[in-house]
């Protein structure tokens, strides 16, 4: 394998730096006879999605091989080199196979009860005292991560309900803790975060319900919250369709509508945010650069924003960055990618698993 030169401004440094990469890794020693891939511009460790479904269609539906890989090369190319998998119906391990498509740290499928979620796409519980042996089945299926449903729509009374019993939640995290895995949930609604983070979960995807209360106790608990903007997005459209449940459509309006300040309190208040667009469904995936720009309009300064889709989220997902004998995926772009969204969407080099993908 030829060994390369990567030659710019390190974020968020912005130091001017001198990278190697050698057998796919990143060396801070020079190597003789590197093949100068760059010799300036802007470099930062491959984009994180951290909420995406590789395997669930655009527009509903599970993805065959062929799909999911066509997924898969799509968030590559806006440079997106490591997805947190939040919840899939197929099962996508066979992507590992391809060295030119991102990484994946998958969550197994989400969990469910029975009428409470997208028919299909998840485990349904029919007796919630099973939860925790589900929970620890799905964590060591997939890779470090456990998805929740922690709210949905509960037709018998028109609007978001919790799907558990907050016991049981406490003795689903920790069955899943005993696992090595951490714990999310899809959260909309006020009224199920409370018994979630006081369970212990890790993660809450969306947090659109996040009161004062709910903020601080996540701040205590160190609860991270990754809030796909670009989906809450949608709302007004899910509650157009919800004709039947206009307590539901009124609520969902009224989450889309405080959005900004939901997020920003929390923001403010310091829980870790990261970024993900939760593509699959009812997103398009590639899109991990207006979700980016979204975390702008909620008080993130651009570098925080650009931070949460890339050092600072595989820093919280386990992964390196640029250090010595990190793997080799990182990004170059010519212009500051704080810049737009257009730029952040178009790198000029795409390293991953230290061979140029473009």
């Amino acid at each position: 394998m030829p060994a390369f030169a990567v030659r710019g401004r390190v974020l968020p440094s912005e130091e001017p730096t001198e990278l190697w990469i050698d057998h796919g890794r990143i060396s801070l020693e020079p190597i003789a006879d590197a093949t100068v891939l760059c010799d300036g511009g802007w470099i930062l460790p491959g984009l994180v999605d951290a909420h995406c479904h590789v395997g669930i269609k655009y527009g509903g539906g599970h993805e065959d091989l062929a799909g999911s890989i066509e997924q898969a090369k799509i968030e590559r190319d806006v440079g997106v080199l490591l997805l947190r998998d939040a919840g899939s119906p197929v099962d996508t391990r066979a992507l590992d196979d391809y060295d030119d498509l991102p990484r994946i740290i998958r969550a197994g499928r989400h969990i469910a009860s029975p009428k409470r979620y997208i028919p299909g796409l998840a485990i349904d519980i029919e007796d919630e005292s099973q939860l925790p042996e589900a929970v620890a089945q799905q964590a060591r299926f997939g890779d470090g991560w456990v998805k929740l449903v922690g709210d949905w729509i509960d037709r018998s009374v028109g609007d978001l309900r919790p799907l558990w019993d907050e016991k049981i939640l406490k003795e689903s995290i920790d069955a899943a803790h005993a696992e090595g895995a951490r714990v999310t949930a899809h959260v909309f609604g006020e009224d199920a975060l409370p018994g979630l983070i006081s369970a212990g979960i890790d993660c809450i995807e969306h947090g659109t319900g996040l009161t004062d209360e709910t903020i601080e106790m996540m701040v205590e608990h160190q609860t991270a919250l990754v809030p796909t903007l670009v989906n809450i997005a949608t709302f007004p459209d899910i509650a157009a369709s919800a004709t039947k449940y206009p307590i539901y459509a009124r609520h969902m309006r009224d989450l889309h509508a405080r959005v900004e300040s939901t997020i920003g309190r929390a923001h403010d208040a310091g829980v870790a945010i990261f970024a993900g667009t939760d593509a699959g469904g009812s997103i398009r995936h590639g899109r991990i650069a207006d979700e980016v720009q979204a975390l702008t309009g909620v008080g993130m300064t651009s570098t925080e924003a650009l931070g949460a889709a890339s050092w600072t989220a595989r820093s919280w997902l386990g992964w390196p960055g640029l250090e010595h004998g990190a793997p080799a995926d990182l990004l170059v772009y010519s212009v500051d990618p704080r810049t737009s969204p257009e730029v952040l969407s178009n790198p000029d080099v795409t390293v991953l698993r230290g061979v140029p993908q473009r």
